[in-house]
């Protein structure tokens, strides 16, 4: 590769800051509302044009329950859930079998809410700026440079959270960081889109009347009769399809009902080998997707009850990422501790989805059910060696196995605000958030309504 040296150059400082929360997605949003208050200087920073991440894309917020149907995310999560059901922009936690509960939301909603929040808290919000690199003092990080149409610029702050979803700060911060399982291979990312038009009530009748064609993982009948349900299944279908020469990427089905009465979100493109991290793979990805949805459409015409007159509406803004970089922490989070159920005594969050691994090649994927929730402890959120440093999402300190199940939105918002609160009494207490007396974190965790067993 060709490089080129640059010259030594003066980058000015656009703000200082208490605690800076690098991107604005679903554990984000969390982490600044948390942090605010006490007089504190907060600023989220973020690279779209709005807050939400993939609360925007189409996707449920899945396991905001656990396996037996406990509500195991509460706090700023359920405040978030709350504000939305008052305006008729989310649905409640319906259980499921497979993915333990799911809440549909409205993604323009998503949007409102969290900068209402924002202004609330008194958190100043700034778009369209890429964290490029860190600042750093030894091995302390003291804030990050930023990239923009205004240049490159500087924001200073005492305690930075890392909520990129890739780990860009702790990347950047020089922290060890791992990618996919021992070969590399990461889960593959889904581009959602809508369709309207759809008949619903068709498409539930085929799945409860006909279980024998059009069957579902799993998943009881019972559980497609009310309003609104997720498909996991229909592999007859996909294979009737592929026969007729339909190149289907995934070997399951999966749909989600919207807000509307008519509406449904395909989650169904899959592109292999898509590295988020590296734009030109991100890139193909995007392309590939957008090639995989008009065959994915043509299937559902054809052979899904309900889809003969439906219609694209809505195409997601960006590829839900399913994995990308982990941040190597003070404590990595296993598979085996999720199977197991721990518990910390150091716990921070709790959460309750399975061991979900969509493979990295091929179309399928695998899950594993524990048999009660487990805990999340403070360490996952601590990288080790550097300072003055969180991370939250699902870049925290979670092996490959565990990240399957940690991903999901419900636990990132969780982990989220647990970051927050932790980065404002840290600067309370008067030391880096590694040495924050957990203790006093979790009973204001608690004591704000969060549920940590």
């Amino acid at each position: 590769m060709i490089k080129i040296s640059e010259p030594a150059r003066e980058t000015p400082v656009r703000a200082q800051v208490d605690v800076l929360v690098v991107g604005g997605g679903p554990a984000g949003i969390m982490a600044a509302e948390a942090a605010a208050g006490e007089g504190l200087k907060v600023m989220l920073i973020e690279s779209r044009g709005y807050l939400g991440g993939n609360l925007t894309i189409g996707l449920p917020i899945l396991a905001f329950l656990d396996v037996n149907g406990k509500q195991c995310v509460k706090g700023l999560p359920q405040d978030f859930v709350d504000r939305l059901r008052k305006r008729g922009a989310a649905t409640p936690h319906y259980p499921c079998k497979l993915h333990m509960s799911f809440t549909m939301t409205d993604p323009e909603a998503d949007k409102d809410v969290a900068l209402e929040i924002m202004k609330e808290k008194g958190v100043e919000v700034l778009f369209y700026v890429f964290a490029s690199d860190v600042v750093k003092e030894g091995n302390v990080v003291k804030g990050v440079f930023i990239e923009s149409k205004a240049g490159r610029e500087a924001i200073l702050a005492k305690t930075v959270i890392d909520c990129t979803g890739d780990g860009d700060v702790a990347c950047r911060a020089g922290v060890r960081m791992f990618k996919g399982d021992s070969d590399g291979g990461m889960q593959p990312p889904t581009l959602m889109y809508s369709m309207r038009g759809v008949d619903v009530d068709a498409l539930r009748d085929a799945i409860v009347n006909h279980p024998e064609e059009f069957d579902m993982d799993t998943m009881p009948h019972e559980q497609f009769k009310r309003d609104k349900f997720i498909t996991v299944g229909l592999r007859n279908q996909i294979l009737k399809a592929q026969a007729a020469g339909l190149d289907i990427p995934v070997a399951r089905t999966i749909l989600i009902t919207g807000l509307a009465s008519d509406e449904i979100w395909v989650n169904m493109t899959r592109v292999s080998g898509t590295d988020s991290t590296l734009p030109e793979s991100y890139t193909r990805g995007e392309i590939i997707a957008r090639d995989q949805m008009r065959v994915i459409t043509e299937y559902l015409r054809r052979f899904v009850p309900g889809f003969a007159g439906a219609w694209v509406d809505r195409v997601s803004p960006f590829m839900g990422i399913r994995e990308s970089r982990q941040t190597e922490c003070e404590y990595m989070l296993t598979g085996e501790d999720i199977i197991s159920s721990r518990r910390f005594p150091d716990c921070i969050a709790v959460a309750g989805y399975p061991l979900d691994i969509h493979h990295s090649t091929g179309g399928d994927c695998t899950m594993v059910f524990a048999t009660d929730n487990y805990d999340i402890p403070y360490g996952c959120l601590i990288p080790k060696g550097v300072g003055n440093l969180l991370v939250a999402g699902r870049c925290s300190g979670y092996t490959h196995e565990a990240m399957a199940s940690t991903r999901v939105m419900s636990t990132c918002m969780a982990v989220g605000e647990a970051a927050g609160r932790a980065a404002r009494l840290a600067l309370r207490q008067g030391v880096p958030p590694s040495a924050l007396d957990v203790d006093v974190l979790r009973k204001e965790l608690k004591d704000t309504g969060a549920y940590l067993g």
